[in-house]
């Protein structure tokens, strides 16, 4: 077994067709992560001069030459082989030993479970306990089965088919995101994919996030010429005449009520009472309803021409969209754009022909207890299924070197949470 240094096109013509294929193991990312100032290199895998194997790998130095290298999604390998994995274990060693790296660190994109969004497991990869032996019988110290974001990608992803027409699909979701998708339709909210890619509105939406850059945002739409941007525009004219029509319509329901309730002075309880709590549900609708018109009407005012109130950033890749991020304006999520904007990216890849749609990450905590329900509940409530990987390995080359980086990082972590609750406390 060698390793070797591929060109860009070996890499693309091996890679494409794999069965761990990934976005992230292009020459496309490779590109990305290269604006970003990380060093790229392209590594090929040869049995008999036979091409086995092959990744992207990316690395950058971290302290005093010492160096981490890293391949996102990769290496793209039949880790079935116990024999293979094994000397490729070695031959990782010895070369990236040799350069100076004290670890390499690798998430293959193999699934490990398919599980339906209450979490309950419905497909189970037969060879998976295999692979994950076999990977730590070549020295990679596995990084453990974390159900949240501890590493650098996402063990968990919601994954929507699109297999079947999309009426069919909407009548297999739940009431509540039926309602949330009427609603968003029904505030005058349309979406508009923007040709011309401008990240300045998506990346309002979600620098607060903290998850990725501006710079690098621009570098997916740079790089990928299938990236895709879509963006909810709110017609105000449009809120307004809807908001006024729902308020009235509630104001004559409630009017209706009242009279009932005068006329049933002397009616039984169990019917009064019945009554009356129809009237107090109307009661608070025609006050949401109320602060609808009035907001709607500032907006009109404000933006006549319209509102952008939410964004996504999707990637195509082998018959399928990978959403990268999403976002929207806080202070009208009521309106439930961003439930549009998965609905709307739905019927346009469907309408394409695409299989899927990756809504990207998602806790592997489904119960009500999870910090992340409320990401979760905007994905799974789509009837998704889970994708459960295999997670992330380390194959630490410099043992020393390693543990000096693990005690800085921590410090590093440390430091940065004490000046966020400073921050936090400020505000």
């Amino acid at each position: 077994m060698q390793i070797v240094t591929l060109k860009e096109l070996d890499f693309e013509t091996y890679a494409k067709d794999h069965e761990y294929a990934s976005y992230y193991q292009t020459v496309e990312y490779g590109n990305v992560l290269k604006s970003m100032g990380f060093n790229v290199h392209y590594l090929g895998i040869k049995e008999n001069d036979r091409l086995i194997g092959a990744s992207l790998i990316v690395f950058k130095e971290i302290y005093m030459g010492k160096k981490i290298a890293y391949a996102p999604h990769g290496i793209l390998f039949d880790y079935n082989n116990k024999e293979k994995v094994i000397e490729l274990g070695k031959n990782l060693k010895r070369v990236f030993g040799k350069q100076g790296f004290m670890i390499f660190r690798m998430n293959p994109y193999i699934p490990a479970t398919v599980k339906d969004k209450r979490g309950r497991t419905i497909n189970v990869n037969k060879d998976i306990n295999s692979i994950m032996k076999n990977i730590k019988s070549a020295g990679f110290k596995y990084m453990g089965q974390n159900k949240y974001f501890e590493n650098e990608l996402p063990r968990f992803e919601a994954i929507k088919l699109t297999d079947k027409p999309m009426n069919d699909i909407f009548k297999g979701l739940n009431k509540r995101i039926k309602h949330k998708i009427r609603r968003a339709s029904g505030c005058g909210i349309t979406i508009l994919v923007d040709k011309e890619k401008k990240i300045d509105e998506l990346y309002n939406f979600v620098k607060k996030k903290d998850i990725y850059s501006k710079k690098y945002l621009q570098a997916i739409v740079d790089n990928f010429n299938t990236s895709r941007l879509y963006y909810a525009l709110l017609n105000t004219d449009s809120f307004v005449m809807e908001a006024k029509k729902r308020f009235e319509k509630e104001q004559e329901t409630n009017n209706e009520y009242a009279k009932k309730i005068q006329n049933l002075r002397f009616a039984n309880e169990k019917s009064r009472a019945k009554l009356l709590n129809k009237k107090m549900n109307s009661d608070k609708l025609l006050n949401v309803y109320k602060m609808d018109l009035v907001l709607a009407t500032k907006l009109l005012e404000k933006y006549p021409k319209g509102l952008i109130i939410g964004g996504c950033l999707t990637v195509e890749y082998n018959n399928a969209s990978y959403i990268v991020i999403d976002g929207y304006n806080k202070g009208l999520s009521h309106l439930n754009a961003n439930y549009l904007i998965k609905w709307y990216i739905l019927d346009d890849i469907e309408g394409r022909g695409l299989k899927y749609l990756n809504m990207n990450a998602v806790a592997g905590n489904f119960g009500n207890k999870n910090p992340y329900k409320n990401l979760n509940d905007s994905k799974l409530e789509y009837d998704t299924n889970i994708v459960e990987y295999i997670g992330e390995f380390n194959l630490i080359l410099k043992k020393l070197n390693y543990l000096i980086y693990k005690r800085i990082k921590k410090e590093n972590y440390q430091i940065k949470n004490d000046l966020k609750e400073k921050e936090d406390k400020k505000k």
